[in-house]
């Protein structure tokens, strides 16, 4: 194999649900992100989703935020027996010391299982988590930066 290729790798990519809500509060920067990541390299975590629904005032929202799943991530992460094994011990760790709370750690633990990039604005849950790949999102960012 080439190695430019294997150099060339794009890491897949984890949206938080608050770069998620972000979009759907029709955020240009949150737009911009999702636009900017092919969409191959794109995935969601159940419980993301699960958020976002919870967060529907009406059965309207809710269709929308599945169609716009449907459409936008191609792989969306269950969490499995490995995944909350993971997040128990990301718990023991990082609930006192950084807040860190039960969806998130099970979030964190799907980003490290699966080798991929975590985009959220709530960086400061996850910014002491060990071998997080973690990009901060800034939905105010005046000119943002992105990784891709």
């Amino acid at each position: 194999m080439d190695n430019r290729t294997e150099e060339r790798k794009i890491s897949k990519i984890i949206f938080d649900t608050d770069v998620l809500i972000w979009y759907f509060r029709g955020n240009q920067n949150a737009r911009d992100l999702l636009a900017n990541v092919p969409s191959r390299d794109r995935l969601v975590s159940s419980l993301c989703i699960m958020e976002l629904i919870q967060g529907c005032l009406d059965k309207k929202e809710v269709k929308t935020v599945k169609e716009f799943v449907k459409e936008n991530f191609p792989l969306v992460i269950h969490p499995d027996e490995k995944i909350s094994e993971n997040a128990i011990e990301l718990l023991e760790k990082h609930a006192l010391s950084d807040g860190l709370g039960t969806i998130d750690a099970l979030i964190a633990s799907s980003v490290l299982l699966k080798e991929a990039t975590f985009v959220t604005a709530n960086y400061k849950h996850f910014k002491n988590i060990p071998n997080l790949n973690i990009q901060k999102f800034d939905p105010l960012a005046a000119c943002p930066h992105f990784f891709v």
